[in-house]
């Protein structure tokens, strides 16, 4: 039996291919001589310098008035949406989008926002019709709906710039704010081929993860309107989220919108590599591939694989090489420490795990 701590003692854990996340990542030479060489202060006082500069760069590419820097992704969100729900007040998203669903309730638990989950398409869209009958009349038996939230990309699918700005203007036509969840913005900034800045044109605010693709240690960004970014300030120093000499994590962010955004084309080719290989071997279905997101299956009906093998999936795998999440249905992500041989080495591994359990 294989279990997922199973590695071959010649290798570390950060000698495997590490395909479940493109949070997995590890800092690279360039952005650690930037995190050793920040200028700090005590971003709590306002005065650390490189926290501020990351701010400052954040809301001119993302066309904003201003930005805050948070801990998380989940951080950033939370401040977005109790920047724009009071107390009871509703917000709209889809049933699958991480606020709602990975987020631990934060925004019902800590936010005392209600939220109200709208159906989404095999693509992970919202549609107009659906939002708009979602909004709730004025009356005292109904929370108010102040907010509109919306995810791209969603399962490393993308959501095209025509989309994302119905969405907004529908939600300011019903008087709703509009906020995006941009975990991975940017791979669709890269995919679509437009800038930032046109993406979220219409948008109140925009969350952005410098710890995903991106490429950094730790940290978020929240842009908007100086008034929005006020209130959200002030809620993540009520979340614990005030931080001192932040410039050291705020000097990854700067080098990374500065460096490795671009690069997300690579991951998005490797991704593609990875799928047209993965489609070509025997017992195995891609079911998605886009951006830097791969999901396949396992088995069908002239290879079966019992539940019980795949029990052994991620021992088997880490002890070739590869770490992944196991389960029938996989989610592999490339990043920026999967090269190409690492997706010649997943796609041997997988391989052969179907050969040695496949019946």
């Amino acid at each position: 039996m294989y279990t997922s701590s199973s590695l071959p003692e010649h290798l570390s854990r950060n000698a495997l291919a590490d395909f479940r996340s493109d949070t997995v990542t590890r800092p690279t030479k360039a952005m650690m001589e930037a995190i050793m060489t920040a200028e700090v202060g005590d971003d709590v006082y306002g005065d650390d310098p490189t926290t501020n500069a990351l701010e400052d760069m954040a809301a001119e590419i993302f066309g904003k008035e201003a930005a805050v820097f948070l801990t998380s992704g989940t951080q950033s969100n939370l401040t977005a949406v109790m920047a724009h729900c009071g107390r009871g007040d509703e917000y709209l998203i889809g049933s699958s989008y991480h606020i709602y669903t990975y987020e631990a309730g934060g925004s019902a638990v800590l936010g005392s926002a209600f939220p109200h989950p709208l159906p989404v398409d095999d693509r992970g869209a919202l549609a107009v019709e659906d939002v708009i009958a979602a909004i709730k009349p004025d009356d005292s038996h109904n929370p108010i709906t102040t907010l509109l939230s919306v995810e791209n990309t969603v399962s490393g699918k993308v959501q095209s710039l025509d989309y994302m700005d119905s969405m907004a203007t529908t939600a300011h036509a019903h008087g709703l704010k509009a906020h995006c969840d941009g975990a991975r913005l940017m791979n669709a900034v890269v995919a679509l081929g437009v800038t930032p800045k046109r993406l979220v044109a219409g948008f109140d605010t925009v969350s952005i993860c410098l710890s995903k693709g991106l490429g950094t240690p730790a940290g978020s960004v929240l842009v908007g309107n100086k008034d929005a970014i006020a209130r959200a300030r002030r809620t993540r120093k009520m979340l614990g989220g005030g931080m001192r000499q932040s410039g050291l994590l705020a000097a990854a962010g700067i080098h990374a919108l500065s460096h490795h955004v671009e690069r997300l084309a690579e991951d998005h080719a490797r991704a593609e590599k990875l799928a047209a290989r993965l489609a070509a071997t025997a017992g195995i279905t891609v079911t998605s591939s886009e951006t830097n997101m791969v999901f396949a299956r396992l088995g069908n009906d002239d290879c079966r694989i019992d539940d019980t093998a795949l029990d052994d999936l991620a021992g088997f795998m880490a002890e070739r090489g590869v770490r992944i999440t196991p389960g029938r249905e996989l989610r592999m992500v490339t990043h920026l420490d999967v090269t190409d041989a690492d997706i010649d080495t997943m796609v041997s591994a997988l391989g052969e795990f179907i050969a040695h359990y496949g019946g």
